[in-house]
């Protein structure tokens, strides 16, 4: 399976995937990465690595659907057969999905559907919750309301704050992500609606 990563930041995430390897990753490797931030720290990783990375910037194209239209085909271009957004902070839209949807997943630092958008770990903060966490999710055409492959609890404790909470969970973030991948990457996923179920309990 080829993986494309749409990222808009440092790409944490990223490198999460890329440290796993295509062994880790079911056979999965990540062939493309974009971003539409020129300078994001995420293309720079997928250099080091070897994986084509490039900037695409949607005030370069004259709608968003021109935009997406692009990020469509150089995907497709790459066979790519899964997107994992890694940070991208857009919200994607028809075009994207009509060629994408259903093969595109998101990493979010909260238990959803709590806390969507963004800065989710200052909002579980005032919100005064003990336990936190991290999604990963089919994307559609809402702000981080796909159906849930998985999720990690993460506690919050008392002397936290939006730092320190937002480390641990990305910690875990690390670790659920390239599972998720390679559960799809084997085809142990299982999606019908919004309920995903594995294949194999003891995964």
């Amino acid at each position: 399976m080829n993986i494309g990563v749409l990222a808009s930041g440092r790409g944490s995430n990223l490198q999460a995937l890329l440290d796993a390897g295509p062994e880790a990753l079911g056979g999965a490797r990540v062939v493309l990465v974009l971003s539409d931030q020129p300078g994001a720290p995420a293309l720079e990783r997928a250099r080091k690595a070897g994986v084509a990375a490039r900037a695409l910037q949607p005030a370069d194209a004259a709608t968003v659907e021109e935009y997406e239209q692009r990020l469509v085909r150089l995907l497709a271009e790459a066979g790519v057969e899964l997107v994992v957004l890694a940070g991208y902070m857009r919200v994607l839209g028809p075009v994207f999905l009509e060629a994408f949807g259903g093969r595109t997943i998101n990493i979010h630092p909260s238990l959803l559907p709590a806390f969507p958008g963004l800065r989710a770990q200052k909002q579980a903060l005032e919100y005064g919750v003990k336990i936190s966490g991290c999604t990963v999710h089919y994307v559609d055409d809402g702000v981080d309301t796909g159906p849930v492959i998985a999720q990690k609890a993460v506690p919050v404790k008392d002397d936290d704050d939006e730092q320190t909470l937002s480390c641990r969970i990305l910690q875990e973030e690390h670790r659920l992500l390239p599972w998720v991948v390679s559960l799809l990457a084997r085809g142990l996923i299982r999606r019908q609606g919004r309920r995903t179920t594995l294949e194999r309990k003891d995964l």
